[in-house]
């Protein structure tokens, strides 16, 4: 498992939920199981999920947002999207294959620190962050 992905469960998903997660992402036949649960994913802990304000959902406003908390280029994407699950890339990159297109994302900026969460309806994109 990716650290990104260990850090991701350890520190944004509720408690309850931790041990069904790794065990997921461990696994070739769970994972997209689980990710496809992203797209209306209630497993968040609601003490680290900021909802972003709608006027600032553009993947520019995000970028910004993020780098302000110490973003740096490059981030590391659990998607439904598999073009760019479990993918290094570069955050504006990132953003822009996820921002607005419907499925559920995370990006890890730092990892267990800080990152974006898209779900598949536009109102529900969070900055987590601890």
């Amino acid at each position: 498992m990716n650290p990104h992905e260990e850090q991701f469960v350890r520190s944004f998903v509720v408690a309850k939920k931790r041990d069904r997660y790794f065990t997921l992402l461990q696994s070739t036949k769970g994972r997209p199981h689980l990710l496809s649960g992203f797209n209306h994913c209630h497993d968040l802990d609601p003490r680290y999920a900021t909802l972003i304000p709608s006027n600032q959902q553009s993947a520019a406003s995000i970028e910004s947002l993020l780098r302000r908390k110490g973003a740096t280029d490059s981030c590391f994407v659990i998607s439904t999207n598999r073009d760019i699950d479990g993918r290094e890339m570069p955050l504006s990159d990132a953003l822009a294959e996820t921002v607005g297109v419907n499925m559920g994302t995370f990006i890890s900026c730092v990892p267990g620190k800080l990152g974006y969460f898209e779900m598949e309806d536009l109102s529900h994109r969070y900055i987590l962050q601890r």
